[in-house]
C-alpha cells in the first residue's frame, strides 16, 4: 500500500528508527511493527483482516479518519488518500476497500 504522511515529522517518526524510538519509547516496536505491515499490504481490505492491528472507520466528528491499534488506547489515524476515494457500485456510501492503495496518516493518538 501507498503511505503518505501529514507531515514531515511525522513520516520521520514513523519511518526513521531513531525517530521512532524518541517518539514512542517502549511503544516503538510495535510502531514499527505496525509500518511494515502497512506497507506490506495491496490494498485497506486486507489490512482490516489483521486482527492485531484492529483497522476500523471511525464516526461521530472524526467520520472519514480510520484508525490502527498501536496498544491498548494508543491508535495511528489515517485517512484514505485515493482521490476519488473508492465506493462501491453497489452503495455509493460505502468504500469499496478491496480498491484503496493508498494511505495519509495524519497522526498518532490516544483518543479513548
Amino acid at each position: 500500500m501507498t503511505i503518505v504522511f501529514g507531515s514531515n515529522r511525522l513520516e520521520k517518526q514513523l519511518t526513521n528508527a531513531t525517530e521512532t524510538k524518541k517518539a514512542f519509547g517502549k511503544m516503538a516496536a510495535k510502531v514499527s511493527q505496525r509500518m511494515d505491515e502497512v506497507r506490506s499490504f495491496d490494498n485497506l481490505h486486507l489490512l482490516t483482516k489483521l486482527p492485531a492491528a484492529k483497522c476500523h472507520a471511525l464516526t461521530g466528528n472524526r467520520q472519514g479518519e480510520w484508525a490502527i491499534s498501536i496498544s491498548g488506547n494508543h491508535r495511528m489515524i489515517f485517512v484514505i488518500a485515493n482521490d476519488p476515494v473508492p465506493k462501491k457500485e453497489n452503495d455509493a456510501n460505502s468504500i469499496d476497500t478491496e480498491k484503496v492503495t493508498a494511505i495519509k496518516i495524519i497522526g498518532t493518538e490516544d483518543y479513548h
